[in-house]
């Protein structure tokens, strides 16, 4: 191909991709979660969206996989003002987040400024990071989004290399990972050691439906998720056809559409794990014998 032939790159409006920034952008990149982290080098799990803080709703509450750190993204289709960055700094306190992802469409230099203020005047784990959107095309091909990273902490990939060979962990990652070392222990296929996320991901050989566990403050669960990145509307399509024998399999019927079902208790309560770790491989064991059936 000649260099005649080559497509130009050009900006759109980011309204052509979300018309709306809670109904179609907010939805769009909490499924989308693994662009994001590429750009600014955290591998996050969703926790909620339009989080209840006080009068107000965080965009998106997120944890980082590799310690449990908990993550607030302020998203905006807009250019920066100062309003959404006082709601960030409101939000921190009432959720206890460490890292502050704020996407906008600009930055000027007054709300650069202020993100590099607060990058230098606190101290680790605190970070902010000022992220600017775009969507991009070359002639008819789809939309593409673009993350740009305008403002990160003093030498944070740097850090992220040093915390990941430290093994630093928060509280909230130091729960985890004893959690899931514990279940390890009496069952060593069904997590590897020193797991410290939310959320462990079985796939199932032929089948494009993953079998994920997740740990929380009250409760172990287990349901079906689909690839990473699929919308949430097609993922749901491809569970339907599983769910009638999920239901007669497991004796009970599953609480949503992601066919998931719950023990109740209190994980704070490591004289419970006993009963969680056997709970929760038995259930991963039903899940996959519904998966088999079901695609045979």
């Amino acid at each position: 191909m000649g260099t005649s032939e080559l497509g130009r790159l050009e900006s759109e409006d980011l309204r052509e991709a979300w018309s709306h920034e809670a109904h179609d952008f907010t939805p769009w990149l909490a499924e989308n979660l693994d662009r994001l982290s590429e750009a600014i080098g955290l591998d996050l799990d969703l926790e909620g969206c339009e989080v209840q803080v006080g009068p107000y709703r965080a965009d998106i509450v997120a944890n980082d996989s590799s310690d449990g750190t908990r993550v607030l993204i302020e998203n905006q289709l807009e250019d920066a003002n100062l309003q959404h960055l006082g709601q960030v700094l409101a939000y921190l306190a009432g959720l206890e987040a460490k890292v502050v992802v704020w996407i906008a469409k600009e930055f000027d230099e007054q709300h650069r400024s202020a993100i590099r203020w607060l990058n230098d005047h606190t101290e680790d784990p605190f970070a902010f990071f000022a992220v600017q959107v775009r969507v991009v095309r070359i002639g008819k091909s789809p939309l593409a989004p673009v993350f740009e990273v305008l403002e990160r902490p003093n030498e944070w990939n740097r850090r992220v290399q040093e915390t990941t060979r430290s093994g630093e962990l928060t509280t909230l990652g130091q729960f985890r990972r004893d959690f899931w070392n514990h279940v390890s222990s009496r069952y060593p296929s069904e997590v590897r050691r020193d797991y410290a996320g939310g959320y462990v991901r079985h796939h199932v050989e032929g089948v494009e439906l993953a079998i994920t566990q997740y740990l929380a403050q009250r409760e172990v669960g287990v349901f079906f998720y689909g690839k990473r990145g699929e919308r949430h509307e097609d993922q749901q399509v491809r569970i339907r056809p599983y769910r009638k024998t999920l239901e007669k399999v497991l004796g009970e019927k599953p609480r949503d559409k992601w066919g998931s079902t719950i023990l109740a208790m209190n994980t704070n309560n490591v004289a419970n794990w006993d009963r969680a770790a056997d709970w929760l491989h038995e259930r991963r064991k039903k899940y996959e014998q519904v998966l088999r059936e079901t695609s045979t």
